[in-house]
């Protein structure tokens, strides 16, 4: 018996590795979507649209990892939570990856136009976005419940960028029509960005639900 349970806790591990590997390709395309963005990089923008296989196939080997664990030891109370939380990220990891894909698309078009002006928030939004998403799969692998907190608070900044950054492309935008084009795709990345904080929020709660079993899901968006 002890030998399963050792099996199983060796299995678990593997798992928030696995995941942890994840986020950090995951983090990463969104750095270089958003990089190839501002510098107007194609190279950098090519990379990310052709490199989306790593981060599918891991999305496949995590899923298969998880149902594994649940089939083969039927865990119960924390461990239960942990393994159905890992399914939720992965899908959330997953999605952030096609997040990145859309920014470099916008930035493959924004780079065909002149600039509308220099991008200071976006590169703001990418490194609030990025940290969040960092941190909240420290909490997972951690169980940290206030980091996870601290995660859900951030959240409000990417939404007053967001709301920034559109009324200020709007003023540009009603200025110069020929900035509508280029405008809208920088908007676009901005909502981009701001999913991406949606989804560390979501690992966020998921991890407040493992450790407490409260499922802060509805409150959160309440107290938003």
């Amino acid at each position: 018996m002890e030998k399963v349970v050792r099996h199983f806790q060796e299995e678990l591990e593997q798992l928030k590795r696995r995941l942890l590997e994840m986020g950090g390709l995951a983090e990463e395309n969104v750095r270089l979507a958003v990089k190839g963005l501002v510098d107007r990089d194609h190279a950098l923008i090519d990379r990310v649209l052709l490199g989306d296989e790593p981060l599918n196939a891991l999305h496949i080997e995590i899923d298969n990892r998880a149902f594994t664990l649940l089939a083969l030891y039927q865990p119960m109370a924390a461990d239960l939570r942990t393994i159905v939380a890992a399914l939720k990220i992965n899908t959330d990891l997953e999605r952030v990856g096609d997040l990145a894909v859309n920014i470099a698309e916008a930035a493959r078009r924004y780079a065909s136009h002149l600039p509308v002006k220099k991008l200071i928030d976006i590169p703001r939004m990418a490194s609030i976005a990025q940290t969040m998403l960092r941190d909240a799969l420290d909490a997972f692998v951690r169980r940290d419940v206030d980091l996870a907190q601290q995660v859900l608070n951030e959240d409000d900044k990417l939404d007053a960028l967001k709301t920034q950054i559109f009324r200020e492309l709007l003023t540009y935008m009603l200025q110069d029509t020929s900035t509508i084009e280029p405008a809208l795709d920088l908007i676009l990345v901005s909502r981009h960005l701001e999913r991406i904080g949606d989804h560390a929020t979501n690992i966020a709660e998921d991890v407040i639900f493992i450790v407490s079993a409260r499922d802060v899901r509805h409150h959160a968006r309440e107290g938003a």
